[in-house]
């Protein structure tokens, strides 16, 4: 039986301009790209391309482009193309469909539907070059009881918590998952920035632990390279429960990606896939998951804020009310367009829920119940600018994780072929002769050029709106209103109507 499936994506090449320097074949590790030695000339095979861009971007002379394939099937609205491919892909090999990054499908973005309030007349707006705005974020617990020595003065009793210059943060991508110049580069960013990022479940290169002041450690389910030294070395202390692109499913890194320094990173053998079980096996209920904390703040002296991150799925609201009251100083939360390195994609595709309706019901959830500051909030899963860390604060959220925003600031072209190993931009590979594509000087400078306009642009989001510090801003909705939206949409996210007054 012919199994041929026509490529998505086909790669036009213009001869006048092609010089034939055999620059695309050298970069491109899917070896689209060869020379044909007979007719003298480049030619391309398109059934391997990924659409990664990386040829387009380098050809010296613009002879490349990539065009999505004329080819198609009769039209059938239940029946799309991609729908078929997959069918004929799971006749042919009887496995589970893989996919990398986040969900692509036409779901509501519900910060796009989204407008923010800015002050006029009544409530003068601020100019942020000239007046005092503040951006700087402590994330733990608020509550704290006054207590006063012998000789009357006040004793510290505040949990220990994270200070952030900007309410954004690099979520966790692991070092198996991204290359060691990927990890290096979100390091030094965090730290020239004043924020910090997340080790994701491989461990902590130690390489990296000169790092420790602004990295957030994980412990997930298979427990890769946890140890005490490591707990040690972070700010902070994450506990992975769930994750936005596949929640209930655990984690899976192939042996391929199993290098010699991953290996001793994780503390697993060479070559052999790592595997996290879906369920940490001695959580089971809310009572188990306060064990689990309260051994991780004994083991580091209760010196370090510890979060758990959990998928945004339809019960995360008493899910989190739960987590706020077993001894957790921030709740993560990441929604269904969350990035990843490799998910089944009917799950990535097809489970979670958006991160603003989360959000906004769970930030709900701990204000009726007198808890809101037991815990900071997290949310992540599609944060794509500063507009959406506005609307967010706005929701309820205290800080923000970014990953894909910021592979993408990295160099990434969002190819969702992470799982293969064979990342051209030198991000989500163990490949030597990749990796070295990324510089670690350049891709950490684009990542604090990011931020730092992000937060630009943050103060200039406030100072129209009247607020001059990120405090007043969190769950302040009234400066929200929807559009596009109807009344059960609107009702869960708490905000009014554009054009309805109060």
């Amino acid at each position: 039986m012919n199994t041929f499936i026509y490529p998505e994506y086909e790669v036009v090449r213009n001869q006048d301009n092609c010089i034939a320097c055999r620059v695309c074949e050298r970069q491109c590790a899917n070896r689209v790209h060869r020379y044909d030695e007979e007719n003298k000339k480049m030619i391309a095979d398109s059934t391997l391309c990924v659409n990664c861009h990386r040829c387009v971007c380098l050809c010296p002379t613009h002879a490349l482009k990539i065009v999505r394939s004329g080819d198609t099937y009769r039209e059938n609205a239940n029946w799309d193309m991609q729908t078929v491919n997959e069918v004929f892909r799971q006749a042919n090999s009887g496995g589970v469909l893989l996919s990398a990054m986040g969900n692509p499908k036409n779901f509501p973005v519900y910060w796009d539907k989204i407008l923010l309030n800015a002050s006029q007349v009544t409530n003068p707006s601020i100019d942020p070059l000239r007046e005092p705005m503040e951006t700087t974020v402590y994330l733990g617990k608020r509550k704290c009881e006054v207590v006063r020595d012998q000789n009357g003065k006040l004793v510290d009793t505040m949990s220990p918590s994270l200070k952030l210059n900007l309410p954004v943060m690099f979520s966790a991508m692991s070092y198996g998952s991204i290359s060691y110049n990927a990890h290096e580069s979100l390091a030094r960013a965090a730290k020239a920035l004043g924020t910090y990022y997340n080790t994701g479940e491989g461990g902590l290169h130690k390489d990296f632990y000169q790092y420790g002041e602004n990295t957030i450690v994980q412990v997930a389910s298979g427990r890769f390279g946890v140890f005490k030294d490591y707990l040690e070395a972070g700010a902070a202390i994450e506990i992975k429960m769930g994750q936005g692109a596949k929640p209930g499913i655990g984690g899976h890194l192939p042996g391929a990606k199993i290098t010699e320094d991953v290996s001793a990173t994780r503390m697993i053998p060479q070559g052999v896939d790592a595997i996290s079980p879906a369920p940490h096996h001695d959580i089971y209920s809310i009572e188990d998951l306060r064990q689990l904390i309260y051994s991780l703040k004994e083991a580091t002296g209760y010196q370090k804020p510890v979060i758990v991150k959990v998928a945004a799925v339809h019960n995360c609201a008493a899910i989190a009310s739960g987590i706020a009251r077993s001894g957790a100083d921030i709740i993560a939360i990441d929604g269904f367009r969350g990035g990843t390195g490799a998910a089944p994609t009917r799950i990535r595709d097809n489970v979670g829920i958006p991160i603003e309706l989360a959000l906004a019901s769970v930030d709900q959830r701990l204000r009726e119940e007198g808890i809101r500051d037991n815990v900071s909030i997290v949310v992540g899963g599609s944060i794509r600018s500063a507009a959406d860390v506005v609307k967010a604060v706005a929701l309820g959220a205290d800080a923000c994780y970014i990953a894909t925003a910021a592979v993408l600031a990295m160099g990434c072209h969002l190819c969702r072929t992470c799982n293969t190993g064979k990342c051209n931009w030198g991000i989500a590979t163990q490949d030597p002769e990749l990796v070295k594509r990324l510089n670690p000087n350049i891709a950490s400078q684009r990542l604090v050029n990011l931020l730092t306009a992000w937060n630009h642009e943050i103060q200039e989001i406030m100072g129209g709106m009247g607020i001059n510090s990120i405090e007043a801003l969190r769950g302040n909705r009234l400066m929200l209103r929807g559009v596009g939206l109807n009344e059960t949409e609107l009702k869960i996210l708490g905000i009014r109507y554009a054009g309805e007054s109060l």
